[in-house]
């Protein structure tokens, strides 16, 4: 197996980008940007640090985020399973990576940057959904922006009616059944997951 190590190697297989490709990128959250951000609940954010890399879901009702400035975003944490891997790595390493979706459009929108963690009792109030604060937030300072071309939804066919002939995922339950060994009863855990949630959302 032969592997690509050096940067001319990797870039005779692709070439130079476009100039449509680096005319899209922003040191800022522009207008248009903006727009796009307030259209979505829903991001992957990754982070790094000691125990290694982390990407995990968000999201809120639209937006997912606050937009304080074309620099500044605030993210709110709202209830999850308590791993916070996110954000013991950004207590080390504050570098911090958003992909925005909206659904049914193909098209994303990354934003880089770095992140502090808040929990200001006043703005936690302010972030507040369904009567629940979160527990805190991310304050984030934007330095990077750019809208992705949306080629590889289109390749995944990630909006389209699932196909009837692709293989189906494993349930909640039976991931957690198999991973305690059978302990846990999968169909048990399928049938009270959606009140769990609701229960549980904020």
């Amino acid at each position: 197996m032969q592997f690509i190590q050096t940067h001319d190697q990797l870039s005779a297989l692709f070439g130079a980008p476009s100039a449509t490709a680096l005319r899209k990128e922003t040191d800022y959250l522009h207008p248009i940007y903006q727009r796009w951000i307030e259209a979505s609940g829903f991001a992957v954010l990754a982070t790094g640090g000691p125990s290694g890399l982390d990407t995990s879901p968000r999201g809120d009702p639209v937006p997912l985020v606050e937009i304080i400035d074309d620099k500044t975003l605030v993210l709110p944490e709202r209830k999850g399973n308590n791993r916070i891997d996110s954000l013991r790595n950004l207590l080390h390493d504050p570098r911090i990576s958003l992909i925005f979706f909206v659904p049914g459009i193909d098209e994303t929108l990354r934003v880089n940057g770095s992140a502090r963690i808040t929990a200001d009792p006043d703005l936690m109030i302010s972030l507040a959904m369904d009567g629940k604060t979160p527990a805190c937030a991310l304050w984030i300072h934007v330095d990077q922006v750019f809208f992705q071309c949306g080629k590889s939804m289109m390749r995944s066919g990630l909006w389209r009616q699932r196909a009837a002939e692709n293989p189906t995922p494993p349930s909640a339950g039976e991931i957690f059944a198999a991973l305690s060994g059978g302990e846990m009863n999968a169909t048990q855990y399928d049938l009270e997951k959606p009140q769990r949630l609701r229960d549980s959302m904020y």
